[in-house]
């Protein structure tokens, strides 16, 4: 049961959830419930609670590890340097929490067994839908910012070969969050970057903006990697031995 629940199942109430948890944490709500983002924190809490229950310990450690590393990057780039902001001008506590469940999520997805027999040609379709995606936003809003984003996800998936699918379906959960988000003015992205540079206009979302989250994925495997570095070795030469055999 725990090891359909971490392959097949966990992205789905994810998803499910923080659909429903931005929702609650929405302007339009806040102005019939009071306190109505604490109802979101304990709904995002609880789902937490749930996949953590539910993952390999690798993965719970991802995530405790993604917490941590999520609170500090929210910190510096929306209250210290104002990339953007809030509703409550705040970091609530369903954001860290929130990326480390998409982290899990997209751990899950990725172990479709239909995406894993089709895997070249979702990786394809997935690239393909990404450029077109950011070029539309860029053409129709003028999304520089989120364009560039979008390039440097392009110079980062050529650099780092073989994890394209783990990052692609990334960029689409990221999508997928953003644009619930920005709908339900939960936070809200500025119309240059920083609301400083003049001349890199901004979409509210930014197109690309997962490179960033990119950031805090090789953050959390770094952490892991020097926290548990014989576990990684082990691991890692595991799948080499597996790569001899099926060659």
């Amino acid at each position: 049961m725990t090891s359909k629940l971490q392959f097949t199942s966990i992205y789905l109430p994810v998803l499910l959830v923080l659909w429903l948890g931005l929702f609650l944490d929405s302007q339009t709500v806040s102005e019939q419930v009071q306190y109505n983002q604490w109802v979101t924190n304990g709904l995002v809490l609880l789902c937490f609670a749930w996949v953590y229950s539910h993952v390999t310990s690798k993965i719970k450690k991802l995530m405790l590890y993604g917490v941590v590393l999520a609170l500090l990057g929210e910190v510096v780039f929306s209250m210290l340097l104002g990339m953007y902001e809030y509703r409550l001008e705040n970091v609530p506590l369903y954001v860290p929490l929130g990326h480390s469940l998409i982290y899990a999520a997209v751990f899950s997805l990725q172990k479709e067994k239909i995406i894993q027999r089709h895997k070249t040609r979702v990786v394809s379709f997935l690239y393909w839908g990404m450029m077109v995606y950011s070029s539309l936003w860029l053409v129709l809003d003028k999304d520089v910012f989120g364009f560039l984003c979008m390039l440097g996800i392009l110079f980062f998936l050529k650099k780092t070969p073989g994890n394209e699918l783990f990052f692609l379906i990334m960029f689409y959960m990221v999508v997928y969050l953003e644009l619930l988000g920005t709908y339900y003015q939960c936070w809200v992205w500025p119309d240059i970057w920083f609301d400083q540079i003049s001349f890199i206009p901004s979409s509210n979302p930014p197109s690309g903006i997962s490179v960033f989250y990119f950031g805090f994925d090789i953050g959390c495997l770094w952490i892991y990697k020097k926290l548990n570095a014989k576990t990684w070795r082990r691991m890692k030469t595991l799948r080499r031995l597996s790569f001899l055999k099926q060659a």
